[in-house]
């Protein structure tokens, strides 16, 4: 039998351990996935995690979008890190990217064709607080009623889905696009577009915000006294309240700093690559950001190596999408394993596994007098 001992304290070596062998484990298992397809396992995984930077076939263009597919990914998931480590779960940060897109692009068409360099940084300003303001509604919702802010947030979602497809079909339609649904291209207005920094390598003021995202989040974790009422939140949750910590002012702050980091994430989307509003502007990047959080250990330098390898699996899998056929569901599947495995073996830091002798069955005997 095999039975799980809680260890004294956490292992270090599975803590660092356990991301590297979900991925190869993530690797193994889609490979069974994709040949059970039809599909060779071999070249599958070969064009998802090597194509994409070492083939001089794909990596002129593969290289470039690293950065463009791992920049909202990355700023997502340090926003929603801080409140991962208190214990407060917000599942929505895809609504609150959607909502923060769709308040910059209003901003952004609110004053079009208006050149001014004021344009952008008011975008930015309105990509936030669209994502802080949908964000607020868990909060709100979790400190004076104590609702569920993992169901209210993920709830929200849909609703924000409602709202992006009226956006693209109704108020913001483009009304020089001959009826056809989304909003004008934010990319043929200069003072609203998002352009890449430095030419031919993905770099736009996204991914510099992510960067800053990342630093802010980590001096904030390692060097400032809220992070450590957040990390005593998290896992002293009575202490913490002996330390003085309001455990409603550190929901709020929690989820109104993750949903203004996907606001933002969403605003430098819709201004660069996406450039317009669009009924599938959303492409699952909050969700995908909550597998870079656990995957980076919920640390801002980890978040940003696991940002990278999802980054690289969106590309590669849509390489293997073109070149094999694969449906689009089997890379999401492929994604998702890679979190199921992740937390599978996340035991290991606090458990050990050992080899039990079951007890031999012993038949008792009644003697009646």
């Amino acid at each position: 039998m095999l039975r799980l001992d809680k260890r004294p304290t956490p292992s270090k070596f599975w803590n660092y351990a356990t991301p590297v062998t979900a991925v190869l484990l993530t690797m193994i298992a889609g490979g069974i996935l994709f040949a059970l397809l039809g599909k060779n396992p071999f070249e599958a995984i070969k064009l998802i995690f090597w194509d994409p930077l070492f083939s001089e076939q794909f990596a002129s263009y593969s290289r470039p979008q690293l950065l463009v597919k791992a920049g909202p990914l990355i700023l997502i998931a340090v926003g929603l890190s801080i409140g991962f480590r208190a214990g407060i779960w917000n599942i929505g940060a895809e609504g609150q990217y959607i909502i923060g897109a769709l308040c910059a692009a209003g901003v952004a068409l609110a004053f079009y064709p208006v050149e001014s360099w004021l344009v952008f940084p008011l975008m930015i300003l309105g990509g936030a607080f669209g994502g802080w303001l949908w964000a607020m509604i868990p909060a709100v919702l979790k400190t004076r009623f104590n609702t569920n802010e993992i169901l209210v947030s993920l709830l929200l979602v849909y609703v924000a889905e409602k709202l992006l497809a009226a956006a693209a079909t109704g108020f913001m339609r483009n009304p020089d696009g001959a009826g056809f649904p989304g909003s004008r291209n934010l990319s043929q207005y200069p003072a609203a577009a998002n352009n890449e920094i430095f030419v031919n390598t993905g770099l736009h003021w996204g991914g510099v915000a992510a960067f800053i995202a990342v630093l802010f989040t980590y001096i904030l974790l390692q060097r400032h006294l809220l992070g450590f009422h957040v990390q005593l939140a998290g896992q002293a949750p009575r202490a913490a309240r002996f330390a003085g910590v309001a455990p409603a002012r550190l929901v709020v702050l929690c989820l109104g700093l993750s949903g203004a980091f996907a606001g933002l994430a969403g605003m430098f989307e819709v201004a660069g690559p996406a450039r317009q509003i669009t009924i599938d502007f959303n492409a699952g990047y909050g969700f995908t950001a909550i597998i870079v959080a656990f995957l980076g250990r919920l640390h801002p330098v980890g978040i940003v190596l696991a940002g990278l390898l999802l980054a690289l699996t969106y590309i590669g899998g849509e390489l293997a999408q073109f070149m094999l056929n694969l449906p689009a569901a089997a890379i999401q599947v492929f994604q998702g394993m890679l979190l199921f495995f992740l937390l599978a073996l996340d035991v290991l830091s606090n458990y050990r596994v050992r080899l039990a002798r079951q007890p031999a069955k012993t038949d008792a005997k009644v003697e009646l007098a």
